[in-house]
């Protein structure tokens, strides 16, 4: 039941993930913990930069979700600030989960919204976006965000840091709630909160990953999503 780190590696991410699940309060595990977790996102990032390469060779067009349809910078490494920010949000909200600290610190910020030339209809297919540093918007104050969001936050819910627009917003549509990660929560994955509905991160993220990074519903993109998603990583 110990080395998870090489049982990861080895194949065994279910039962390693189920076990970190169970870490509670068991501190003197957190360095291993947090090892795992960085394996993910090392993984998690190759994947994001193999997606990112197809869809450019394929003449993807990465486009902000308004009417200008804004070029886009789909995939913004992690800035110096990156560890200083999941730093802050500890200060300011709380305890991060390990996963989404692991995501700041070596995937970055991904926003994968744009249009495929030969699926024109991809901005609907929910396309994978996890923005928490906000490196791609360098005008704007992430931290000042989330410090309104967490200031006018009910109480009598789960605090929600805001990643992602929601599908519908993806693809320029009034939608409903964007979506993101409940916090504070001092546990080893998070909860990725998506239409009222969480699920852990790690599994959002295989979701995504095993559809090319476009988990939405949309027939008409299979192929596309197949082959973008052949031989992606298993986190």
């Amino acid at each position: 039941m110990t080395d998870w780190l090489t049982r990861y590696r080895n194949g065994q991410r279910d039962q390693v993930w189920h076990e970190l699940g169970l870490l509670g309060g068991e501190s003197g595990r957190i360095d291993e913990a947090r090892a795992v977790c960085d394996e993910m996102a090392q993984r998690a990032r190759q994947n994001v930069e193999a997606i990112v390469e197809r869809l450019t060779e394929d003449g993807f067009r990465f486009h902000d979700n308004n009417d200008a349809q804004t070029p886009a910078t789909p995939h913004t490494p992690p800035t110096d600030d990156a560890a200083a920010h999941v730093a802050w949000l500890e200060q300011h909200i709380g305890s991060v989960p390990l996963t989404l600290s692991s995501w700041v610190r070596i995937v970055g910020d991904v926003w994968l919204v744009g249009t495929h030339p030969e699926w024109p209809t991809s901005a609907g297919a929910d396309p994978l976006v996890i923005e928490v540093e906000g490196s791609r918007y360098p005008g704007s104050s992430m931290r000042k965000f989330v410090e309104e969001e967490w200031n006018e936050r009910d109480d009598s819910e789960p605090f929600v840091l805001v990643v992602a627009p929601d599908q519908l917003h993806k693809d320029n549509v009034s939608g409903g709630s964007p979506y993101g990660i409940v916090l504070p929560d001092g546990g080893a994955d998070g909860l990725f909160w998506q239409e009222g509905v969480t699920t852990p991160f790690v599994s959002y993220l295989n979701w995504a990953f095993q559809n090319g990074g476009f988990p939405g519903p949309d027939d008409d993109g299979q192929r596309i999503r197949d082959r973008l998603a052949q031989d992606l990583l298993p986190l």
